[in-house]
């Protein structure tokens, strides 16, 4: 069975344990989510289950984003297919969500319409956490790669923060793939693996992970059981 939720950041604290330790922990309005579609092997060739968090309001939601949830839409197409005898596949008959993703592994257990909540992770230790980080704009190397500069020497004018040298001599001419250069620093998806779960709050959707966890508050995210060994 997947364990594996969605949610968004909240933002960060800090709790004290029975012998007076700080914890810093990050807060995740984790679910309650829908399970809107089941992937078989035999009809997508992966197993996964597809789900939503969030609702979005209808006006918002385009004909499609609706129709997937939906378990009736009077559409041309529909019709087609019902006057070919052709079933229609199940539908969770929830409002459209505003976040969609997909877990991989065995779906047993899981049917369209499912609601999954937090509550799933009361037996886990640890959790892996997938999210977008902050996206920088472009940045320099000592702010992109940490690169420590030039010196502040006689001789060095007016070049202290930029990288250097980067192309070889004669062979072989060329700048080798790779290197660290200034660029767009940030907006990349993002996995903390194995984040302790340090408490869960069935009754506001909450879940507290030990450290920090990708992205802005307010940003998505995806929480699974961790597949970290050790």
């Amino acid at each position: 069975m997947i364990i594996g939720i969605l949610g968004r950041k909240v933002g960060m604290t800090q709790i004290y344990q029975e012998d007076g330790t700080a914890v810093p922990v990050t807060v995740i309005e984790a679910g309650p989510c829908h399970v809107l579609q089941i992937r078989t092997k035999e009809r997508d060739g992966y197993e996964a289950i597809q789900l939503g968090f969030l609702d979005k309001p209808r006006r918002l939601a385009t004909r499609a984003e609706r129709g997937h949830v939906a378990k009736k839409m009077e559409s041309k197409r529909a019709k087609r297919r019902q006057a070919l005898g052709i079933p229609i596949p199940p539908k969770a008959g929830c409002e459209p969500k505003r976040f969609i993703r997909e877990f991989r592994g065995s779906v047993e257990g899981h049917e369209v319409g499912q609601e999954i909540r937090v509550d799933i992770f009361k037996d886990v230790p640890a959790v892996d956490v997938i999210g977008i980080t902050k996206g920088r704009g472009f940045a320099g190397v000592m702010k992109r790669h940490g690169f420590a500069g030039q010196r502040a020497s006689h001789g060095v004018k007016k070049v202290h923060r930029h990288m250097g040298g980067t192309g070889c001599s004669a062979f072989p001419s060329r700048v080798i793939k790779g290197k660290r250069m200034p660029g767009h620093y940030g907006n990349q998806r993002c996995t903390i693996r194995n984040l302790k779960v340090v408490g869960i709050d069935t009754e506001k959707n909450l879940l507290l992970v030990k450290g920090a966890v990708p992205g802005p508050k307010g940003g998505f995210l995806m929480i699974r059981k961790t597949n970290k060994v050790g």
